[in-house]
């Protein structure tokens, strides 16, 4: 699908939020999402937060959709200028300095995978799942916590309470083991 007609129908599907259409909000937030929480992600430099503006654009383009003027603007323009003025304003409640303009936030790529790449990877994911649920249940959610979450070894360690030599044991072996699961 070109530029333009991906265009068109993201327009379109914002007009229909407008009427209360959920379905038209699941499209717009399915084809935009990705690249929204890059803007939020990089203004703020903390996903919580982000995910926290995320959800408040949502709710204005609910409830804005109708002031939305494809004339003035390209439905994604609209959204990334209300993603970044609310990741601004949430900077703002923090008292830190913007330092992002928006040129570079609409230059980021939109990540959202395409229909198939979704079924594979919730398929891949339904297989990890399954090969972090035969580990040791610490050694399990020592792994979900540092990919998945972010936190590191030490922070870890700190949190179950064992040596940091034991978290990087415990991750290592788990990975080992996650391998050849995956692999089998």
């Amino acid at each position: 699908m070109d530029a333009d007609s991906s265009r068109a129908l993201l327009s379109r599907a914002i007009a229909r939020v407008a009427n209360r259409d959920q379905d038209a909000l699941k499209y717009v937030y399915r084809h935009t999402s990705a690249k929204l929480l890059g803007v939020a992600l990089r203004i703020l430099n903390d996903r919580e937060e982000a995910e926290d503006v995320l959800q408040d654009v949502y709710l204005t383009v609910w409830n804005k959709a109708d002031r939305f003027d494809p004339e003035k603007a390209s439905p994604i323009t609209w959204l990334v200028s209300l993603a970044r003025n609310r990741a601004i304003d949430r900077l703002r409640s923090r008292g830190t300095r913007v330092m992002t303009g928006v040129e570079e936030a609409e230059s980021l790529p939109d990540a959202a995978p395409l229909a198939p790449a979704r079924i594979e990877a919730d398929e891949d994911r339904q297989r990890l799942d399954g090969c972090l649920d035969q580990l040791d249940p610490k050694h399990s959610g020592a792994v979900r916590r540092a990919f998945f979450e972010g936190l590191t070894y030490d922070a870890l360690a700190q949190a179950v309470g064992v040596p940091l030599g034991t978290m990087k044991s415990w991750i290592r072996r788990s990975l080992i083991s996650l391998r050849a699961c995956l692999e089998a």
